[in-house]
């Protein structure tokens, strides 16, 4: 639940420790494949507002076939890590990310983001509570207006300042709280930044979300299979944390996992059954069959049905954006399940989801087995 927090502190508040110095930040950029965008990131952490010789840029790339080290290599003082792991993940390029370098604070980005000029001064001057062990901002889209897949991106990245339950790969982080909890799972190739954030809570420190713009992203999403994977990959991060949480006795994602389970299973279950009752012919066993498919239906369909002024007031959408908004919730469960089994089907028979090198590009989603 949100709870309301203090969002920011006193401007005077430079540094973690006693002293008027702002504190060193340690930049950690993760990538694959992300030549294409990976310059505009880094100009962007070289031009914010912030003394640049406490900004430590560390570039770790995930095993790139294109010219990504060659552009981190082509800025002065940055420092490049390159690691070829047989199934790459966002744990394993961050924690490597963050271990090689010393500074009090981490910020972590993906390297098609663009940092806002102030945001490391008024993300240090959040995190100035002791008890706040990590903060973020706004993500925004940099173009929603180029597909709809974007448009639902932008939507989405975002929730309610205050104190939150989660973080996402954007996210300023004490190094303490990332050396007390070891840092990233490794083997999450969907959900690991809620899962750290969960880990960093129970450790007693707070998360605080600020309504101050941090970052611009790059979704880069223009086809209904890079959105199908995208789900697929949310469904299975959905699964795989709550599982977590569940032995740790937490109630986090829940309804999330719930909602996807509920609504997309009843769907697919509701067609299994009515298949073999459409196939007797007789007028009884059709008319249930077409009864069952239509429950099914209506329960699958429910925001589309029921939520669309909810969307309008939450969502701050007009009727035509509110409607769009509630297919994509209604049917974006369909793949999400099919990543609820997969999980589920992976850890019956001990084979993860587990990434491709071959697969990923920054920006663009990638494909598991």
């Amino acid at each position: 639940m949100q709870q309301d927090v203090p969002t920011t502190t006193c401007m005077n508040c430079k540094s973690l420790e006693a002293g008027n110095d702002e504190p060193h930040i340690d930049c950690v950029l993760i990538g694959i494949n992300s030549a294409n965008t990976l310059g505009r990131c880094i100009e962007s952490i070289r031009t914010a507002d912030y003394p640049q010789d406490r900004l430590h840029i560390i570039y770790v790339d995930g095993g790139s076939s294109d010219t990504s080290i060659e552009v981190a290599r082509s800025y002065d003082g940055l420092q490049v890590i390159g690691i070829t792991p047989e199934y790459p993940s966002p744990g394993i390029g961050r924690n490597t990310g963050w271990k090689s370098g010393s500074s009090p604070l981490v910020q972590f980005l993906d390297s098609d983001t663009i940092v806002d000029p102030q945001w490391f001064t008024r993300g240090v001057d959040a995190i100035q509570h002791k008890e706040v062990g990590a903060v973020l901002g706004m993500r925004n889209e940099l173009y929603p207006e180029r597909s709809f897949y974007n448009w639902i991106g932008n939507i989405e990245w975002n929730g309610p300042a205050g104190q939150s339950d989660c973080f996402g790969g954007d996210v300023l982080i004490r190094r303490e709280a990332l050396e007390a909890t070891g840092g990233y799972d490794e083997e999450l190739v969907g959900g690991e930044d809620p899962e750290l954030s969960r880990r960093i809570i129970r450790k007693g420190w707070k998360i605080l979300r600020t309504d101050l713009p941090m970052t611009k992203h790059d979704l880069a999403m223009f086809t209904l299979s890079q959105y199908l994977r995208r789900a697929y990959r949310s469904g299975y991060g959905f699964a795989a944390v709550r599982y977590r949480e569940a032995v740790a006795g937490s109630d986090f994602w829940r309804y999330e996992y719930q909602k996807v389970a509920i609504k997309g299973g009843g769907f697919v279950t509701a067609i299994a059954l009515s298949v073999p009752l459409l196939g007797m012919g007789t007028v009884i066993t059709t008319s249930v069959g077409f009864l069952v498919v239509m429950l099914g239906t209506i329960l699958l369909l429910m925001p589309r049905l029921f939520r669309i002024s909810q969307f309008i007031r939450e969502q701050k959408l007009n009727k035509v954006e509110a409607r769009r908004y509630a297919w994509h919730c209604s049917l974006v469960v369909l793949p999400q399940l099919a990543g609820v089994l997969r999980f589920h089907a992976g850890r019956f028979i001990g084979r993860p989801l587990r990434n491709k090198s071959s697969k990923l590009s920054t920006g663009i989603s990638g494909q598991g087995t």
